[in-house]
């Protein structure tokens, strides 16, 4: 590599390096497995331990002409289908539990997204004599599953009910075969008097569990996303491990918990009026990594109107899935910013889809991933190689140079320039195309850790390639490093020393702390890479070892002695041109540098010289 493509890396690892310390891995905390709420119910409803009833007074006082369905019995219904099994609880007949069937968590058990312990969804709403009312605090009867159908879709609805004094209140679920979708409906039939002309409040209280094998990117990866009607997307920070809070006060369309490669979420048919989000971090808690919370204003008139539909989505953060789920729902799969999530989404993803429709190891997939990608930036490839090579037929006049001018690295630099432009040599013309392939490089730094389809794929000795392999185990931690040893870490380390080793081969005007910088990133990597998904480690990896093949190949083409012909034909076609555009420029900067240096240091002499001699002491 050349000066510039030294220093592009060196910037590229010194952003990665500033990011990375605030992402640093911890070592992760035994989690107790997740408790499973739910039970084997019946289609009727199976019933649990009664409950403590409320003093009928204090109810009455309370809940006015609401008390009587404060008095009951909590029962347990289950709505299942080949992706979810949900859970309801009849004690303000929502969901209690949410379990997804074609999922393990890292340690190998049943995932449930949602559970009693670590979730309380709720509803609560002000009558017209001013009492407030919350859902949970009735007891709601549960109809038998009844089967539906709309259109080519078959499924099972649920309907629970709570008889009011002149209504009645209705929630109504339903669930269709092959979908992680749960349509949920709130009607309030005969009650439209008794309510008060405000907001109804959806409360979504979260607290994550430990679903992955990195406890630190588990919970860096969990925040809540949320859509604008207006079209406009917004988020909690995700690795924050401070308070984060965010008020809207505008209409929503949907609000998302994310929960790393899982999302549950609740989506308006119609819209939220206003929204408010918030996540707290307890590095003490070893039970739940982060306590995510949402608040969503419900319009009144909606319920009275039979226009409170909702859907609720549990299920994988998958890109191919939630583009049909709502718009902008694709938005809880992080892959970037910018041209980053442009080159994942719109290059990426399509060529992974279409290989793993025909393979179905997904470390071949990404090495075939990187086959394909080296192929079509060969040009840029090739360009940078030549550029090397050029600079290494003309290192015998630079080096002429700076025995010419010794220390004066401004006169050799400016020089230098002078001698590229007469020989119609660009210094970036190997840069240029290195730094239009860095898109991509940072591009895969989003993809691998954040694709559901690499999770818990193995490969060779690596158990889950969304995650960091672990070839030994370390009975200690060790900072910047962790407590493992990760073989694909140690490959990518091995295969880019020895490309640099390569490189300073062809590319002789390598010396000094340019030098040294290119066999130092490789080792400082393997320290802040060791914790990264091991996809995208083999990635490198294979990058590397690609690269090195090429580089190979391509010095096959270049003849060094036309090259050199080349440069000396350029040298006569160009004695009398004057430099133009970026080199015009540099040598006009480089002169001016000169003349400051060159003042700089006459001054220095001329007030050496006026600065008065000490009087001669006479004898």
């Amino acid at each position: 590599m050349d000066k510039n493509q030294a220093t592009g890396l060196f910037l590229i690892s010194a952003l990665l390096l500033v990011y990375l310390f605030f992402f640093s891995p911890k070592p992760p905390k035994e989690q107790p497995a997740a408790k499973a709420t739910t039970t084997a119910a019946a289609k009727n409803g199976t019933a649990a331990a009664p409950a403590a009833p409320l003093d009928s007074a204090a109810a009455v006082q309370a809940l006015g002409s609401f008390a009587a369905a404060s008095q009951g019995t909590a029962q347990q219904v289950q709505l299942q289908n080949a992706n979810l099994l949900v859970t309801f609880s009849s004690k303000g007949g929502r969901v209690e539990a949410v379990r997804l069937n074609k999922y393990k968590s890292f340690a190998g058990k049943p995932l449930d997204l949602l559970d009693s312990e670590s979730a309380q969804l709720d509803t609560r709403f002000r009558t017209t004599d001013g009492r407030t009312v919350k859902l949970s605090d009735l007891y709601f009867q549960p109809s038998a599953v009844q089967a539906v159908t709309s259109g080519e879709r078959k499924g099972q609805s649920l309907t629970f009910t709570a008889a009011i004094a002149g209504g009645s209140i209705e929630q109504v679920y339903t669930l269709f075969d092959d979908s992680y979708e749960v349509g949920y409906a709130l009607r309030m039939p005969g009650l439209s008097a008794s309510l008060a002309q405000q907001p109804l409040i959806f409360t979504f209280m979260d607290r994550v569990r430990q679903t992955e094998q990195d406890a630190q990117q588990n919970r860096n990866h969990s925040t809540i996303n949320h859509y604008l009607v207006a079209d406009d997307h917004g988020a909690l920070a995700e690795a924050s491990e401070n308070p984060e809070e965010i008020k809207v006060t505008e209409p929503l369309k949907w609000a998302a918990h994310k929960h790393d490669f899982f999302v549950a979420s609740i989506i308006a048919d119609n819209q939220f009026s206003t929204g408010t989000f918030n996540s707290t971090v307890n590095l003490q808690d070893s039970t739940f990594l982060k306590t995510m919370s949402t608040t969503l204003t419900i319009p009144v008139a909606d319920v009275q109107n039979g226009k409170a539909e909702f859907r609720y989505y549990f299920g994988p953060n998958s890109l191919p899935i939630l583009e049909k789920v709502a718009p902008g729902f694709e938005r809880n799969v992080y892959l970037g910013w910018g041209i980053f999530r442009w080159v994942n989404k719109g290059v990426i993803l399509p060529v992974f889809h279409f290989l793993e429709q025909f393979i179905s190891s997904y470390g071949l997939i990404i090495a075939l991933l990187v086959l394909l990608i080296k192929l079509v930036t060969w040009p840029l490839t090739y360009k940078t190689y030549v550029s090397q090579a050029r600079m290494k037929v003309l290192k015998p006049e630079i080096d002429e140079l700076k025995e010419k001018y010794g220390d004066d690295q401004t006169k050799v630099q400016s020089e230098t320039m002078k001698l590229y432009s007469a020989f119609g040599v660009s210094p970036l013309s190997g840069c240029v195309p290195t730094l239009l392939t860095i898109p991509i490089l940072l591009a895969m730094f989003q993809f691998f850790p954040n694709a559901i389809e690499l999770r818990q794929e193995q490969f060779l000795w690596a158990k889950d390639l969304s995650s960091y392999d672990v070839f030994i185990k370390l009975p200690f931690y060790v900072k910047w490093y962790g407590d493992h040893v990760s073989l694909f870490t140690l490959l990518m380390t091995a295969s880019t020393l020895l490309m640099t080793w390569q490189s300073n081969q062809v590319n002789t005007q390598m010396q000094g702390q340019m030098k040294v910088i290119g066999y130092v990133m490789p080792v400082v990597y393997m320290f802040v890479l060791n914790s990264f998904a091991a996809g995208l480690t083999w990635y490198y990896f294979v990058s590397n070892m690609v690269t090195f093949g090429q580089q190979f190949i391509t010095r096959s083409f270049v003849d060094e002695v036309k090259l050199r012909a080349q440069l000396e034909a350029n040298k006569i076609k160009n004695k009398d041109k004057k430099p133009s555009g970026f080199q015009a420029r540099l040598a006009e900067a480089m002169k001016a540098t000169q003349e400051r240096e060159a003042q700089a240091k006459l001054g220095a002499a001329e007030a050496k010289e006026a600065k008065p001699r000490k009087p001669t002491r006479r004898s």
